[in-house]
């Protein structure tokens, strides 16, 4: 009886979605046409509040400030006021006896970058053979819209669940997670969570964290037809690069966990940006280096931070410079929290059977190569999340982004029948 009754909901669901398709496509056009750049998050948000109230959930709005936000340890904003730029949440109330689910996803998108780079418009959301262009398509609006499409056809369908499940369109996930951060500080918890970053439709159990830093490494100053006389911040710098190479190297010899097997570099120490020098003709006596440094789902971000503070001060064992003029390390910025579930989680049991369901073969199961907002919901808000997602990992932050039409609406599928399972049928 059950089986037969499971049967049939997915028959619904899944007919459901297919009646849908151009209703959904047209949603995540809209979506990718607001440009939802930091600051500019309101007019994505206003779509995403008009579809809240088409499906019928209660919604929750809010411009998020305060002291308990932007004095907690693990807040991080190139920005502290948030005027026009709300958080939106709508919930589906279960009938109660349930287990509760977050499905949680970011509006806000990096930046378009070089437009001539782009063989159409980058907020164009033009659709060319079953991919839809545009940025954000894929990082991650079209997740997003997936959660709306499961959320729409409970709703339509009518059917009830036991649970509450809490939709968030958060801002600020590309910037660290405030936005988030913020939904947790409001009171929004739950059993699980899912998040639908683009995935490739693997299924993400544990993520990376991430921190930037900054490096000051000092030299002496000289006429650069008498460079002998001084000495190179530049050239100091370069050893400074080629020792943290080491630590990294050092830091991902001890991951062993099978779910990296595929990751080159599980925690990587990227260091991104340099800045040294005046002029020409003289030597430069300041070199400042910017990173951003992986951190393990196994590890805190105390623990981390302290690996590579101690590693640098045996720099000077390298080189004695360093011991009259020690390096100075700064941690600054954007920051991601790791996180990690059980991988025996009722929630990972039951999004792989409906995955295998749906699909028709075994999900890939990795760890994350990159942070989200995962590691809050679960160490801040202690809700266990999963990432699962429609789209295209490469194609994140990249011209030219787009994301598989299907995909949306596979992903739809999966997580309405995962959140069926997981808060319980009335």
């Amino acid at each position: 009886m059950e089986d037969n009754r499971q049967k049939l909901l997915q028959s619904q669901i899944h007919d459901w979605l297919l009646k849908n398709k151009d209703s959904g496509t047209r949603l995540l056009q809209k979506l990718v046409q607001a440009d939802s750049t930091q600051a500019n998050e309101k007019g994505a948000q206003g779509i995403v509040i008009e579809a809240l109230h088409e499906i019928g959930l209660r919604v929750d709005i809010w411009e998020q400030d305060g002291d308990e936000l932007v004095q907690h340890p693990y807040f991080v904003s190139p920005r502290t006021e948030f005027k026009e730029s709300p958080n939106v949440v709508g919930v589906k109330k279960g009938t109660g006896g349930g287990r509760s689910l977050i499905l949680n996803g970011h509006i806000d998108v990096v930046p378009a970058g070089d437009f001539e780079q782009w063989e159409h418009h980058p907020f164009s959301g033009k659709v060319v053979e079953g991919k839809l262009y545009g940025r954000g398509a894929t990082d991650m609006k079209g997740g997003n819209v997936s959660l709306l499409l499961a959320l729409s056809a409970l709703q339509q369908l009518d059917i009830q669940l036991k649970g509450d499940i809490i939709f968030q369109s958060v801002i600020e996930e590309e910037s660290g997670g405030s936005g988030t951060l913020a939904t947790i500080l409001r009171g929004y918890k739950a059993d699980a969570a899912i998040i639908p970053e683009p995935t490739n439709m693997r299924i993400f159990p544990k993520q990376q964290g991430s921190m930037w830093f900054r490096i000051h490494v000092k030299g002496r100053a000289a006429h650069g037809g008498t460079r002998y006389e001084g000495v190179s911040a530049i050239e100091k710098a370069l050893l400074v690069v080629e020792y943290i190479n080491k630590l990294e190297k050092k830091r991902n010899e001890r991951i062993t966990d099978p779910l990296y097997s595929k990751v080159p570099i599980p925690i990587p120490i990227n260091l991104g940006k340099i800045e040294g020098g005046n002029w020409p003709s003289s030597v430069p006596d300041h070199v400042k280096l910017e990173g951003r440094m992986g951190v393990s789902p196994e590890e805190t971000m105390e623990e981390a931070k302290l690996e590579m503070e101690s590693w640098i001060a045996k720099l000077q064992e390298v080189d004695p410079w360093f011991a009259e003029h020690p390096v100075v390390i700064e941690w600054f910025g954007a920051r991601w929290v790791p996180g990690a579930i059980n991988l025996e989680h009722e929630l990972m049991n039951k999004l792989i059977t409906n995955y295998q369901q749906i699909q028709g073969e075994t999900p890939i199961v990795e760890a994350s190569p990159w942070g989200t907002d995962g590691g809050l919901l679960t160490k801040v808000g202690e809700t266990p999340t999963i990432v699962f997602g429609p789209g295209v990992t490469e194609k994140a932050h990249h011209p030219n982004e787009y994301i598989e039409l299907e995909k949306v609406f596979e992903a739809a599928e999966i997580i309405a029948l995962t959140a069926i399972d997981w808060c319980g049928l009335h």
